[in-house]
């Protein structure tokens, strides 16, 4: 019986010492970026507007251009097309554009944009979760101008790891848009 009771004893202490490994989880940067500086961006493209300085601008077409964000690894494409009779088509394909990330978005809020003064209207379109394109956005007058832009991250869409970048260029695109002019 005394054997007994010390193997017990012993069979629990080797047992209930036994630890579990578990695996740290992954660590994410703290990522801080500087305060946006804007300035006008004269370009050949039919718009105008300000950009951040953190961004270095570029053209590839008479219809497109973009800002590259090298330090985020992100881009920001703009196209142009002017409207000939097809602004419906236009506006279809605008709205169909963020909705091509709905599987793996958890929600795609919009944000309408009106400036009279200028004539700009348009809708900034958010896409939350672990998808390739984190903002789309459309801007028009409704008679001659319309633009698209997507922004683009060069890394894994992990929208955790992205959002202190996604934050920082929100601000950027709302900025673009409130001081967008046609030319």
């Amino acid at each position: 019986m005394r054997f007994l009771g010390i193997f017990l004893v012993l069979f629990f202490l080797v047992v209930g010492c036994q630890s579990d490994t578990q695996p740290k989880p992954l660590a994410y940067l703290s990522l801080e970026y500087p305060l946006a500086q804007y300035v006008s961006q004269k370009t050949t493209v039919p718009f105008s507007f300000e950009a951040n300085t953190f961004a270095r601008f570029s053209e590839a077409r008479q219809s497109s251009a973009k800002l590259t964000y090298e330090e985020m690894k992100a881009t920001l494409y703009f196209n142009y097309v002017p409207i000939q009779n097809n602004l419906d088509s236009l506006l279809n394909d605008a709205y169909q554009l963020p909705y091509k990330h709905i599987i793996k978005a958890e929600a795609i809020p919009e944000k309408r944009f009106i400036n009279q003064e200028q004539r700009v209207y348009g809708n900034l379109f958010t896409v939350v979760g672990d998808a390739a394109s984190q903002f789309q956005f459309f801007l028009t007058d409704s008679t001659k101008h319309f633009l698209v832009g997507s922004l683009y991250f060069y890394a894994r869409p992990n929208y955790d790891s992205i959002y202190p970048a996604v934050q920082y260029l929100k601000k950027d695109i709302v900025h673009l848009m409130e001081t967008l002019q046609w030319n």
